[in-house]
């Protein structure tokens, strides 16, 4: 009789093939993943299940793909290190853009910062900023916009015309 599997908590799959894929020297198949992570467990994954939670990871911006074959080859889309931040950046802009009121969200979420949260997204946002063009006043409109001594003639113009 074959072994059953413990239920897995939540994300604990997708953090299993993260850590499949942050493992390898190059890009991986789903093939590939459901081997590596079969081995480990001591009794295989359906590779639709695999295949399923690599797609979805993909969707989220976990894990970049090209293909390989008839399907796909995944890897990740940030360093293991910079992975949870570049996740939970999606996920917030995600929720942004999702809602109505971005002024009224962005708003709230600023309201809600700790002080050191808040110097630390102002900081950060100096940081991101490019430096705003030098202001260039207005034109005078009583002024002649010709340098004195400039004719208004074109080098085609008749003397008549003139």
């Amino acid at each position: 009789m074959p072994r059953r599997r413990q239920p897995r908590e939540p994300g604990q799959l997708e953090q299993e093939i993260l850590a499949v894929v942050a493992a390898a020297d190059a890009p991986v198949t789903p093939a590939q993943v459901q081997a590596e992570l079969g081995a480990a467990a001591g009794a295989p994954l359906a590779y639709t299940t695999v295949m399923t939670t690599l797609a979805r990871l993909h969707t989220k911006g976990a894990l970049t793909r090209q293909p390989a074959g008839r399907g796909y080859a995944y890897g990740l889309a940030a360093g293991p290190d910079e992975l949870p931040a570049a996740l939970t950046a999606r996920q917030m802009r995600r929720l942004l853009d999702a809602e109505g009121d971005r002024a009224g969200v962005l708003a709230r979420f600023v309201a809600d910062l700790t002080a050191d949260d808040e110097q630390l997204l102002a900081a950060l946002l100096q940081e991101h900023t490019p430096p705003a063009p030098p202001r260039r006043t207005p034109p005078d409109p009583q002024a002649d916009p010709r340098p004195s001594g400039v004719s208004t003639a074109h080098p085609g113009d008749r003397e008549a015309d003139r």
